[in-house]
């Protein structure tokens, strides 16, 4: 079958039920990668016409970019589907989408782009409703962080998270957060069945809006699930999100990464998904020892976050743009960041990368007892 299904490389003989489903799918994402970029285009066209002070990127992509970028989203989407076609989750699930937040939030989600353009103009990052309590949390968690209304402090900040994301990465967010199941689901499958009389207890810091716990669901219903976060709204979020998932039911835990709520060596795995570029350093580090210190011996730590400058240099123009678009007080070290030295320090071995569209894995194993 060939990579790319064209018109061209179409013939009776290939019109099979997998090539049907192929062409659905690259037609679903298309659809997202469409909707993604009219609205960008769109509301930053009105926007700059009713704001006195037009906003622009730092780095305008070139010609050569934009058609680097799509290539790897082609491939992005290509290897989404020849892991689903190897089993490593559902091809039902390339095709779910929740439908019901988009159609009640999207026009929240616009009418919010105002606030947020002129929060961004006003450089005004540490701005929150009334009635919000920050005390308590760290210093670097309190921030609109992309500018968002509220940062991860309330239930509409909450609501309209998927969306902007979803956006902002023209429909590849699952694509990328699936990238962590292969590794995942291959190292749980050599656990063996008498060392673990009770489920694979698998853990997600900084869980979010559950995103990554109902992928790693779909494709380890077998698993018992673990998430922890920071924010309260997201975790309601997150439980609201988490309601059909197969098996053990989620157990969800308000905590920092930093000082995990668990005992030593309780996890077969622990994951992380787009959290590190918003940590400072010294935070980061943090993390990574929580995370070796919860996992088990000969269990696995999954990273997904931002691609860096040290193996993608010929995107660094979109790294610079992205927090100077957006209010990520920390990317910019991160990108430079060395996060397999970070890894071996807490005492990881065997730390693989490999890169995919906008995000890079860190895959990062505990040494067997």
């Amino acid at each position: 079958m060939p990579d790319t299904l064209t018109p061209d490389t179409l013939t009776p003989d290939t019109l099979t039920p997998d090539t049907l489903t192929k062409i659905a799918y690259q037609t679903f994402q298309q659809g997202k990668q469409v909707f993604g970029f009219a609205h960008k285009t769109l509301s930053t066209r009105i926007l700059n016409t009713m704001s006195p002070k037009e906003r622009e990127e730092p780095n305008p992509l070139t010609p050569e970019m934009i058609q680097s970028i799509q290539a790897r989203i082609n491939d992005l989407l290509e290897v989404d589907w020849q892991d689903a076609e190897n089993g490593v989750y559902p091809k039902w699930s390339l095709f779910e989408n929740r439908w019901n937040d988009f159609f009640r939030y999207y026009p929240e989600m616009c009418l919010d782009l105002l606030g947020i353009w002129e929060r961004a103009n006003g450089k005004r990052y540490q701005e929150f409703s009334d009635g919000i309590n920050t005390e308590g949390y760290p210093a670097y968690y309190v921030q609109n962080f992309h500018h968002q209304t509220d940062g991860y402090f309330s239930d509409t900040s909450a609501n309209l998270y998927d969306l902007q994301v979803e956006v902002l990465f023209n429909g590849t967010a699952d694509p990328m957060r699936r990238r962590i199941l292969a590794p995942l689901k291959q190292h749980l499958s050599t656990v063996p069945a008498e060392n673990t009389p009770q489920p694979l207890k698998v853990l997600d810091i900084a869980c979010g809006t559950g995103n990554s716990l109902k992928l790693i669901n779909q494709s380890m219903p077998e698993a018992a699930l673990y998430g922890v976060d920071l924010s309260p709204a997201y975790l309601r979020k997150a439980n609201e999100n988490l309601t059909d998932v197969k098996g053990t039911p989620a157990q969800l835990i308000q905590a920092n990464g930093e000082q995990l709520p668990f005992v030593d060596e309780f996890f077969e795995a622990t994951t992380s998904t787009f959290l590190f570029h918003e940590l400072p350093a010294e935070a980061r580090q943090n993390v990574i020892n929580e995370a070796y210190r919860v996992t088990k011996p000969g269990g696995i730590f999954v990273i997904c976050d931002s691609i860096q400058k040290l193996d993608t240099p010929e995107l660094e123009p979109m790294m610079e743009n992205f927090p100077a678009i957006f209010h990520e007080p920390y990317y910019r070290n991160y990108i430079s960041d060395d996060m397999v030295n970070r890894l071996e320090t807490a005492g990881f071995t065997d730390v693989k990368t490999h890169n995919h569209f906008m995000s890079k894995y860190w895959v990062a194993y505990k040494p067997a007892a």
